[in-house]
């Protein structure tokens, strides 16, 4: 599912105000139903015990064990969007071989605002809700 209208696509983008871990948590914990089960050194958003937002697991040393990292957040989105959004901003957006098939973008939170980070958080969520879960909130997330 493209997001229709979201703010990267607009040709009249500029810079705004950067986003946060804390903002990303407090965003995505915000939605219906979500569960916040995030540790000080990683975010974990889930819906219905299904991850839909979570900092990005890297592996610093070639076959040591993956470090989260605060600063990139990994949410939920359709293959065709996280492909769009790589395209459109590498400098948000990208992937990893680890996530390469796997319908998840890697967010860098400093090259996006609030808004565009709700707008792919809310996104995720309806990945993750149920249809019935999707229209009962339809309203509130739109």
């Amino acid at each position: 599912m493209v997001v229709a209208g979201a703010p990267w696509q607009s040709a009249l983008y500029y810079r705004r105000a950067m986003s946060d871990p804390a903002t990303a948590r407090r965003l995505a914990a915000s939605l219906p139903e979500a569960e916040d089960q995030s540790e000080p050194e990683s975010l974990a958003i889930r819906l219905r015990g299904k991850l839909f937002a979570w900092s990005y697991l890297e592996r610093v040393d070639g076959t040591g064990p993956r470090v989260p990292q605060l600063d990139v957040l990994a949410v939920q989105c359709a293959h065709e969007e996280k492909e769009a959004l790589i395209s459109a901003r590498p400098d948000a957006f990208f992937t990893t071989e680890h996530y390469r098939g796997y319908p998840a973008v890697l967010v860098r939170l400093a090259e996006i605002d609030d808004d565009e980070l709700r707008t792919l958080l809310v996104a995720a969520w309806r990945m993750r809700a149920t249809k019935t879960m999707a229209r009962q909130y339809a309203d509130e997330l739109d």
